[in-house]
This record gives C-alpha cells, sequence and structure tokens, in this order.
C-alpha cells in the first residue's frame, strides 16, 4: 500500500476567490519517494484537521506565511510580514497530534519555525534587522554553505557533513525550543536545521531551507524510510 502524508498549505486570493495552495515542488518531492501527499486545508478546525493524523503516515509542514508572534509572547516587529492566525492554530495541533501518536514529521522553511514555536522557542522576526549578517538570506537566488554536525540524524539522512543550499526565508529561530538540538547552521551562524534533543524521541527534521526545490532527494528519502 502507498505511504500517505498529510502536508499543511497556505492560502491565497486570486481574482476575489481564495483558494488553498501548495507548491508542486512539494508534491513532486514526496512522490518521488514513494509518498503520497494529503494536503490538509489551513482553514480547517484544528480538531477536525487532527482526525486525519489517524489516516496517514507522517506529517509535512510547508513553507509560508510568517508565523504570529503572539504564539512565542512577541511583540510584531516593523517588518513582520502576513501572517495568518488560523493556519497557525492548525499546525501547532497538527505537530502535537502528530508527536502523540511518533509519527515521523519533516518541516520545511516556516515549517521548522512552527516546530521550535510549537515546542517553547522564539524567532527572529526579520534577520536584516535583528540579526544582520553578511549572507542575504531572503535573496531568492542565492545559495549559502550549511555546515552539519557530525553523527546528527541530518548527517545520517544526507550523508555529508557539509552542503551549499538555497535560501528565501526572513525568519529564522532566535532562542531553541528546549526539546530541540540545532544540527546545521549558515556560514553567519543561523540555525538552518534541527532534530529532537533525545534519541528516543520520534522521527522529526526541520529543515529551514527548501529541499523539495534541489535536485538532492536525501532528506524526502529519509522521511519515507522512517515511516513504518
Amino acid at each position: 500500500m502507498s505511504k500517505v502524508v498529510a502536508v499543511s498549505a497556505t492560502r491565497r486570493t486570486d481574482d476575489g476567490r481564495e483558494r488553498v495552495a501548495l507548491n508542486t515542488a512539494y508534491v513532486r518531492a514526496l512522490a518521488g519517494a514513494g509518498l503520497v501527499p494529503l494536503v490538509i486545508p489551513p482553514i480547517l478546525a484544528p480538531e477536525a484537521a487532527c482526525g486525519a493524523l489517524d489516516r496517514v503516515q507522517g506529517l509535512v509542514l510547508t513553507g509560508g506565511e510568517d508565523v504570529e508572534p503572539a504564539r512565542y509572547r512577541a511583540t510584531p516587529h516593523s517588518k513582520l510580514g502576513e501572517v495568518d492566525p488560523l493556519r497557525d492554530a492548525l499546525e501547532l495541533a497538527l505537530i502535537a497530534g502528530a508527536r502523540a501518536r511518533r509519527l515521523p514529521i519533516l518541516a520545511i522553511c516556516r515549517g521548522i519555525q512552527v516546530v521550535n514555536v510549537a515546542l517553547g522557542g522564539t524567532l527572529y522576526q526579520d534577520l536584516p534587522t535583528e540579526r544582520p549578517g553578511p549572507i542575504d538570506h531572503s535573496d531568492t537566488g542565492s545559495r549559502h554553505g550549511l555546515r552539519i554536525e557530525p553523527g546528527s540524524l541530518m548527517h545520517r539522512t544526507l550523508g555529508t557533513v557539509g552542503a551549499v543550499v538555497n535560501s528565501r526565508h526572513h525568519q529564522a529561530i532566535r532562542d531553541l525550543a528546549p526539546p530541540l538540538r540545532a544540527t546545521a547552521w549558515s556560514e553567519d551562524g543561523v540555525i538552518e536545521a534541527a532534530e529532537p534533543r533525545s534519541g528516543g524521541e520520534l522521527w522529526m527534521l526541520a529543515v529551514q531551507w527548501h529541499p523539495e526545490d534541489e535536485v538532492e532527494s536525501a532528506l524526502f528519502r529519509g522521511f519515507a524510510e522512517a515511516i513504518p
């Protein structure tokens, strides 16, 4: 049987009509790893959405809007981007539900941010003003080096301690949530990946870059292999 995984999505308005949206790159990457994505609309009530977790084998958290600062007890920054409180509530519930069911979790871009917030961490709301550095992380055409912690789940999954990845985000982890440990960093020290601190935890990898846009599919294969 095919392995089905729940996938979060965003919403957008085209010509006055609201739509649920998911970049096709996620679908292709998951299908390439032998997985079937079940899109969870962000307008569902959290308890209704969590019912889907009883019928899937994993959870993927995708990119999108900024996380509402109130979720980590912060005042909105002047450079805060668009937020979606409904999506925040839905994804926080999905994370709790997936952890309770011990489902593997793959979190991408906004995904690493909302996972960190869900588990008690905080975010830089705007890297250029709150943590200026030599890398423009919001430059959609840029790439930067990555240092990976040897022996980590990230290292075992990618098979390397160094890589070059894409970058298109203006937020990132500030205070790491206590249950997590950082396992990859950009050249300017921004946290680019995190995983559970305890080895007995569920399989979870959270990354700041967009692996769905890369030729390399190791993260998606590792996620698929973690599903029984």
